[in-house]
């Protein structure tokens, strides 16, 4: 797209309200390299899926500093947690999640930075809700707020039916998750070290058809996609930091409600990054 930064976010605007009709569609962006932000209805609230784990691995790294302890602590895997919404017991079904080795590993340790590799780049279940144990629900949202994060509501562990069935559960919108993941880079949660530690982890993500989708061959094949992916049966997600060589990165998050097989979902995700590519680069 060529013209004015105005101009070709406003094509760009229209392009998303054109895709809206397969589905509710959000999306939000920021550009280190000039300071543009840009969103597509980036307030709406949608359920947050496995994105929400961006804001466990935010919380990670000031509670190891606060309990003067680092990523190479050590925590028992067990599968067994408590309900925020009755105080009763459930368990993380081995069916249900995407990590077969953790669930062949209760009784047995792991550091909290494996830990924090497999929530995001397997996108394990049973390490997210081992890590917020450790971390604190009221905790992890102590720390949000203090770092001047809306739009991001951590509530609860994955896989707590009773609390979704009482209607609580892990909700977030595009602009939250792009003030969460500039918050990240910017170093709010953790020393140098710890952002590069996090940034690191989120370049491991396995799941590739959303944001890195969109970019061309020879740039995806040289960029730095920090990124975590969502899917549940009413939601499809993907939030990311890229990295291009030669300019400053830019943040970008596209949550849908689309329906359909798992290639017509991601699909818009991969169009609208395309799409952000083609106007950043213009």
């Amino acid at each position: 797209m060529t013209g004015t930064p105005a101009q070709d976010l406003g094509a760009l605007t229209a392009a998303l309200a054109r895709i809206t009709s397969a589905g509710p569609v959000s999306a939000s962006l920021f550009d280190y390299q000039d300071g543009r932000s840009w969103a597509f209805d980036g307030d709406r609230w949608f359920h947050a899926a496995s994105t929400i784990k961006i804001a466990v691995l935010a919380a990670i790294y000031p509670t190891l500093s606060a309990r003067g302890l680092d990523a190479r602590h050590r925590l028992e895997i067990q599968n067994q947690f408590v309900s925020v919404a009755d105080g009763s017991s459930y368990r993380v079904p081995a069916s249900r999640d995407t990590d077969a080795g953790i669930h062949a590993s209760i009784d047995q340790t792991m550091s909290v930075s494996e830990l924090a590799h497999r929530m995001i780049a397997v996108s394990s279940n049973l390490a997210t809700n081992l890590l917020l144990d450790f971390i604190g629900t009221e905790h992890a949202q102590r720390l949000l707020a203090e770092a001047g994060i809306t739009g991001v509501q951590l509530v609860r562990g994955v896989e707590d039916d009773r609390a979704f069935d009482a209607g609580i559960s892990n909700r977030v919108t595009a602009n939250g998750l792009v003030s969460l993941l500039r918050a990240i880079l910017e170093g709010r949660f953790g020393s140098q070290e710890d952002t590069q530690a996090m940034i690191a982890t989120l370049c491991a993500q396995t799941f590739s058809r959303g944001i890195p989708a969109g970019l061309p061959a020879a740039e995806r094949a040289s960029a730095r996609i920090a990124h975590k992916t969502g899917e549940i049966s009413t939601a499809t997600h993907d939030a990311g930091i890229v990295f291009l060589e030669g300019r400053a990165p830019y943040v970008l998050a596209v949550l849908t409600g689309a329906s359909g097989p798992p290639e017509e979902r991601h699909a818009p995700i991969a169009r609208i990054s395309e799409m952000v590519f083609e106007v950043l680069r213009g």
